[in-house]
């Protein structure tokens, strides 16, 4: 990716394009095409495991398809904007009966304030509905199995949701049967265009900080890859703290395989060394 994209710069320069010579450290820039700037630990085989922005351990590989599902995924504001529209066309409506401007802008402007609390709320009454968002994230991770019966998919409990690991064959992640699969599942949207624009699956394999007692970020801030040489003592510090409290924590925690049961040959290792390094089987607590 660094060849082609060095490449693809000389020549927009050649051609007489202006670029910028250096690109600006971001944390995590992966959803936005910038390759992420970590860290390597460890590399096995094709899988890489990197220190990410805040301390912790991934493992990065092109062909396992991992994906994490949050209980309470981020809401999107397109419920707001209907429930502001509903309420508008109701307090002009309200206003027109009256024959009142001042009742009508009156209304409006409480439209404007209310529309996102009463969204919020019909989203909690409809995740109530459905039995709790850990029941129903489970349930479309089920749906999704029973309709493609010939996957098989791990699943893990994380902190905030669930992970779950295909292993009944390999794949790239910008493919579109990877993004059906994260849709259908309601993977986090930043996390799908992140995989299809570094072209490749993520998993977080131990602790983060704040969940374990440790409230001080990693330093320098922020915490992308490389440093300079006189942070590197400072650096190593917080990682010799980090390390020793996260050992005794686990990343996620393995709970069942659901679908065919296959587990693909050049899969196999990488699912032990997931295992191994988040300790899914430990019974460790979660963090």
């Amino acid at each position: 990716m660094a060849e082609a994209r060095a490449d693809e710069a000389l020549q927009r320069i050649v051609a007489g394009e202006k670029l910028e010579r250096r690109e600006r450290k971001v944390a995590y820039n992966g959803a936005a095409g910038i390759p992420i700037r970590e860290e390597v630990l460890a590399r096995h085989g094709e899988v890489v495991i990197t220190r990410n922005a805040y301390g912790a351990h991934c493992l990065n590989s092109p062909s396992a398809l991992f994906a994490d599902i949050d209980f309470t995924p981020e809401r999107s504001a397109k419920p707001a904007l209907f429930a502001f529209v509903a309420l508008s066309v109701a307090s002009v409506a309200i206003g027109i009966s009256l024959r009142s401007w001042g009742t009508t802008f009156g209304l409006l402007f409480a439209s404007l304030v209310a529309a996102a609390p009463i969204a919020s709320l019909f989203a909690r009454l409809a995740v109530l509905a459905g039995g709790g968002s850990e029941r129903m994230a489970r349930e479309r991770i089920a749906s999704f199995i029973s309709e493609n019966p010939t996957w098989n998919l791990r699943l893990y409990r994380t902190p905030a949701g669930y992970r779950v690991l295909a292993t009944h064959r390999t794949f790239e992640a910008a493919a579109e049967e990877v993004q059906r699969f994260f849709t259908k599942v309601s993977v986090d949207p930043i996390y799908a265009r992140m995989c299809t624009n570094q072209n490749c699956f993520r998993a977080r394999l131990t602790a983060k900080p704040w969940r374990i007692g440790i409230s001080a970020h990693m330093r320098p801030r922020p915490g992308v890859w490389p440093v300079r040489s006189e942070s590197v003592a400072v650096r190593n510090q917080w990682i010799a703290g980090y390390e020793a409290k996260a050992a005794a924590f686990a990343a996620c925690r393995y709970i069942e395989s659901m679908g065919s049961g296959v587990v693909h040959e050049s899969l196999r290792s990488v699912v032990d060394l997931h295992d191994r390094e988040s300790q899914a089987l430990s019974g460790a607590q979660l963090a």
